[in-house]
């Protein structure tokens, strides 16, 4: 993941030369942090970790099925395969579980420098970008795509399972894969509406801010 620009320094050792230079560098930290917490990048990763997480769970359940289809009879080589997906899939579980809750904690690091570059001054263009609107609409409209699938999911897998047509180990699989999308999805729709909420608190404040003010608390 790209490094996050460090933090304003204090009131007391900032030595910009005039407003204009604070401003620019006020303006290129909250593009690198917007781009950070919004951007295409970020969705993209944030995807990726998403389809990992739902092939490792369904290697997880292909070595379900293996175990404990047809009864517990299977052959050696089936139930050989099976083992072999199930590792693998918790292989594929493993960094993407990590991966999406790591990237959790560096928003919330990522909205926290928001916050303190942003109190430093006011620009109304800068701030405008700030809102980033359609790129809060994207995350927030997908999320909520994730997170309605993920629950039509776990009501279709529960209503037309049998034991004819996949019994217990489908219905672990489906539930575990709406799981995985209600909860991706979920974070996302907390990101879109508390990165837009922090950014109008923050934009619509007027007047001129100081890094030694009251900060609005990133959620």
């Amino acid at each position: 993941m790209s490094i996050l620009p460090p933090p304003p320094p204090p009131a007391e050792l900032q030595s910009w030369p005039d407003r204009e230079a604070r401003l620019a560098d006020r303006a290129l930290a909250l593009d690198v942090l917007g781009r950070r917490l919004l951007g295409g990048g970020r969705l993209t990763l944030f995807l990726v970790w998403l389809a990992l997480l739902e092939f490792g769970w369904g290697l997880v359940g292909i070595g379900l099925a293996a175990f404990w289809g047809g009864g517990g009879a299977a052959d050696p080589i089936t139930l050989a395969l099976g083992l072999f997906c199930a590792v693998a899939g918790v292989g594929a579980l493993v960094p993407a579980v990590w991966m999406t809750v790591r990237g959790v904690l560096r928003d919330r690091l990522a909205r926290a420098r928001l916050v303190q570059w942003a109190v430093l001054d006011s620009h109304p263009a800068t701030d405008a970008r700030l809102r980033a609107p359609v790129l809060s609409a994207c995350w927030l409209l997908l999320s909520f795509a994730l997170c309605a699938t993920g629950l039509w999911t776990s009501f279709a897998v529960a209503a037309d399972t049998t034991r004819d047509n996949g019994g217990y180990p489908l219905v672990v699989y489906g539930m575990g894969a709406a799981l995985g999308l209600w909860i991706t999805g979920l974070i996302g729709c907390t990101k879109a509406v508390t990165h837009y909420r922090l950014a109008i608190r923050l934009t619509g404040r007027p007047g001129v801010r100081s890094a030694s003010s009251g900060l609005p608390r990133p959620e």
